[in-house]
Formats: structure tokens, C-alpha cells, sequence
């Protein structure tokens, strides 16, 4: 069983993770907070696994949430390097 301060740093965790989550929609800045969310989630799925977690919708979110930023900017370093090429026609 869990004490209660490992139950909130649990579900402080997984809050957090969310957060980067977040953070991560933002186009090339994100980058940084994606990775941090998709590690931080790995973390803690590997200490809890199906164990007790309040906060897993959350955590889970975070996750797609992450790789959804990492997406966006890919997706707008492609079309800045179409736009590139395009324009100056190498």
C-alpha cells in the first residue's frame, strides 16, 4: 500500500505531465516540453504500471498529447522547407 505522500506526488506527477503536454502544441518550442512529457510518463507507468493512479486519464492524455506536438512541428518544419524551396526554386 501506498502512503499518502507517494499518492500525491503520484498524482502530482501525472498533472504535471499533462501540462507539458500542453505545452508541447506549441510549434517548435514544444519540442522540448514533448520530450519531458513523453519521459515523464514512461517514468511513471513503469513505477505504477496497473497500479492505484487517480490521475491516469490525465497521464494518458499527456501522451497523446505530446506526440500530437511533436507532429505539429515536423509538420511545420516540412511546410517551412516546401515554402523555402518553392520560393527560391532549388
Amino acid at each position: 500500500m501506498q502512503s499518502a505522500a507517494e499518492r500525491i506526488h503520484l498524482i502530482e506527477r501525472s498533472l504535471r505531465c499533462f501540462v507539458y503536454g500542453i505545452l508541447s502544441l506549441i510549434p517548435f518550442l514544444g519540442l522540448g516540453f514533448a520530450v519531458l512529457a513523453l519521459r515523464l510518463h514512461f517514468k511513471t507507468w513503469a513505477e505504477t504500471g496497473d497500479g492505484w493512479n487517480p490521475a491516469r486519464s490525465y497521464l494518458l492524455l499527456a501522451f497523446c498529447l505530446a506526440w500530437l506536438g511533436v507532429l505539429v512541428s515536423v509538420g511545420g518544419l516540412a511546410s517551412f522547407v516546401i515554402i523555402l524551396i518553392n520560393q527560391y526554386g532549388f
